[in-house]
């Protein structure tokens, strides 16, 4: 077992995105005791946390500790020590770019939205690499319902970051009693698997829509961990990083609860609804829903054999129904296990 020691934490840490997760890390960091400033894309969601401590349009219903303060200009956030970048995957190029004037060298960057880029097929770290070269990246994920945090609720994460000395004072900044960090140094793997977690939990959600049954539901994460940690490992990330809390334990989470934002998407299309009236009405986003076919095309890039995610992508895309697709990944060559 390895333990560090408590690194000096960062006083001030600036928060990309003010969706339910992003407010979720910012009552974290609060709670660790920092000051906190948190950009919101929409100037009313900035007023509504600085006049009554509420983000009404995304976390409805929690109040904000103080030390947590607005703004929507980015440029605001020039002068933190560290920033958590959480806008939604599709949207974390134009974010980062738009972050660019106001990014010192050195300045260190938390990535921690899920999901891969269509596109281009990058990860958030090629994303950061590509934007803010000048930028030490790190990557959070792990089993995280933001409702639950926000509540301060016991959670467990992954934070991985190459350089150890920076992950021990990026730990330190966000934990608390109730938020714990674990120190890797595989961003690849802990990208890879809150990608594919995403896309797995759509699947469930179809499933569980279509009453197919708890050994159903079993065997697709299962399935679905063999295949997150195929598609990791062809990208360079250790096998065993994928059965850790940025594997294994968010595919479980997202993939046993309909608060799951991504496994109501499935459990809505295998209760015969269309992707559109899945979708309507939803603010919040559903990362797998625009990573699956980034994530099916990564898989067919790499060699790697991925039947469920590609599953998912071809419902999505409207290729094949819920129904032909359950019975073409059903009928599929007999094989070994592994």
């Amino acid at each position: 077992m390895t333990q560090f020691v408590h690194a000096k934490a960062f006083d001030k840490v600036g928060i990309i995105g003010a969706g339910a997760w992003g407010t979720a890390l910012a009552q974290v960091a609060a709670r660790a005791g920092r000051e906190v400033l948190i950009q919101c894309r929409e100037p009313e969601v900035a007023e509504s946390i600085n006049a009554q401590h509420l983000n009404h349009l995304y976390l409805p219903g929690r109040e904000l500790l103080p030390q947590v303060k607005a703004t929507a200009d980015l440029a605001d956030l020039g002068d933190c020590d560290l920033i958590l970048a959480v806008p939604p995957a599709q949207h974390m190029r134009a974010s980062l770019k738009a972050f660019a004037p106001h990014v010192r060298d050195g300045l260190p960057i938390v990535l921690c939205a899920k999901g891969v880029e269509r596109g281009t097929d990058c990860l958030m770290n090629e994303v950061l690499a590509a934007t803010l070269p000048q930028a030490r990246a790190a990557v959070l994920s792990g089993p995280s319902f933001a409702a639950e945090v926000a509540r301060g609720l016991p959670t467990a994460v992954t934070l991985a970051c190459k350089d150890a000395e920076l992950g021990a004072q990026i730990s330190t900044t966000l934990a608390t009693q109730t938020f714990r960090p674990y120190l890797i140094d595989d961003m690849i793997g802990a990208e890879a698997g809150g990608a594919l977690k995403n896309v797995l939990a759509i699947a469930c959600g179809i499933s569980e829509g279509k009453g197919l049954g708890r050994s159903a539901h079993a065997a697709l994460i299962t399935r679905g961990f063999a295949e997150m940690t195929r598609l990791a490992v062809a990208l360079g990330a250790k096998a065993e990083t994928l059965s850790g809390l940025c594997g294994m334990g968010d595919l479980v989470l997202s993939c046993s609860s309909p608060q799951s934002r991504n496994m109501s998407v499935g459990l809505a299309l295998g209760g015969g609804q269309t992707l559109a009236q899945a979708l309507e009405g939803k603010i919040s986003v559903a990362e797998g829903v625009e990573s699956a076919p980034a994530v099916k095309h990564l898989g067919e890039k790499l060699g790697v054999d991925l039947p469920i995610c590609n599953m998912v992508a071809t419902i999505l895309s409207g290729e094949a129904s819920v129904d032909k697709a359950i019975g073409d990944l059903m009928s599929r060559p007999l094989k070994t296990e592994r």
